[in-house]
Formats: structure tokens, sequence, C-alpha cells
């Protein structure tokens, strides 16, 4: 599943997302809830940074430690190509009347 990078311990506030933000810090900024108005500001949280590898996905688990998890690429082949192949028109062939 995920493997730890960097154990931070970083305690968690409700009413905050928590993410690595594009230069590998761990930040935070406050979620968005209805009526209420935000600070539209993203707070460094330490000072430690992680470098990414591209295809894992990074986070802030539940002990506050950074960790990544290796992401889901292909999947399931969709049925698109089946049914592009059955929507292809075929050619319409011109019928030439015979006298008798």
């Amino acid at each position: 599943m995920a493997e730890k990078i960097a154990k931070l311990g970083i305690k968690r506030e409700p009413g905050y997302l928590y993410f690595l933000n594009k230069q590998g810090y761990p930040a935070r900024t406050q979620m968005a809830r209805a009526g209420v108005k935000t600070k539209k500001g993203i707070e460094k949280l330490s000072n430690e940074s992680v470098k990414k590898e591209s295809g894992y996905l990074y986070f802030i688990d539940k002990q506050g430690d950074i960790a990544r998890a290796k992401m889901a690429r292909g999947g399931r082949k969709k049925k698109a190509k089946v049914k592009a192949k059955a929507n292809v028109k075929k050619k319409a062939v011109k019928k030439i009347k015979r006298r008798r």
C-alpha cells in the first residue's frame, strides 16, 4: 500500500487540508465551508522537503508523516474501441437498374 518517506509527526487540527506543495514541503490550508470566510493562504509546516518521483501519490498520513503510494495506471480497458468499429459506416454501393 503506502510507504513512509519521512517521519514528521505533524499534529492535525480539524478544518484544515494537509498536503505536500509543489516543492515537496508539507503544507496546510483552511478548508472551504458553506457561509464561512477563509484566509486564502497556504501555511508551510516544516522545512523538511521530499523529492517527488513521477508515478507516486504523496500525502500526509494519519500519524502526521509523509507517505507515498504507487498510482494506479491503465486499469480496465474501455469498450470505446469496440463501439468505434461498430460505428464505422459501410460504403454505399450504387445499385444499377438493368433494362429488360
